[in-house]
């Protein structure tokens, strides 16, 4: 399987948490109220979060399924959590430093897979000024795993290009 490959990157190179239970994953979704997508639920059945490149502060920390809340959330705090600052569709799914996050919109779907975004804290989630960054999560986390550490997507000339296919 294609994704496969980048998992094994992960197990291999990289700083990976011990994997989630089919319980915690089952517990997560309970909290969420949404389903993890095929890939998220590989990733995470074999990673419980990870840190790409280096510990600590890395470039990429791919939450936790326990780290997981609402981009509204994690960017206002508990008494964020209104329409006011953002969509409910949008979760946080990696921290990338300094306050900022991708985000993954589980309101979108192509393929039974989400879009990932550029989080930033000055901006609400779900603004026009959030950057779609990856088709879904393999996009994502192949992007990351190239990207020798830095935020690829704030590279000089950087375009998302045409959706990815499972």
């Amino acid at each position: 399987m294609y994704f496969d490959r980048f998992l094994e990157m992960v197990a291999r190179s990289h700083f990976p948490n011990p994997p989630a239970s089919p319980r915690q994953i089952e517990a997560f979704e309970t909290r969420v109220g949404w389903k993890l997508d095929d890939e998220l639920r590989a990733f995470y059945l074999r990673f419980n979060g990870a840190a790409l490149f280096k510990r600590p502060d890395s470039p990429y920390r791919l939450l936790s399924l326990s780290e997981i809340v609402r981009a509204r959330v994690a960017l206002f705090g508990p008494s964020g959590d209104t329409d006011a600052h953002g969509p409910a569709s949008w979760f946080v799914l990696c921290s990338v430093q300094d306050g900022d996050y991708v985000a993954i919109d589980v309101g979108r779907s192509s393929n039974g897979r989400h879009p990932l975004f550029d989080c930033v804290h000055e901006l609400l989630p779900g603004s026009p000024a959030n950057a779609r960054i990856a088709w879904s999560f393999s996009d994502f986390l192949e992007r990351a795993l190239e990207s020798e550490g830095r935020l690829y997507w704030l590279s000089r000339g950087w375009t998302l290009g045409k959706p990815d296919t499972p």
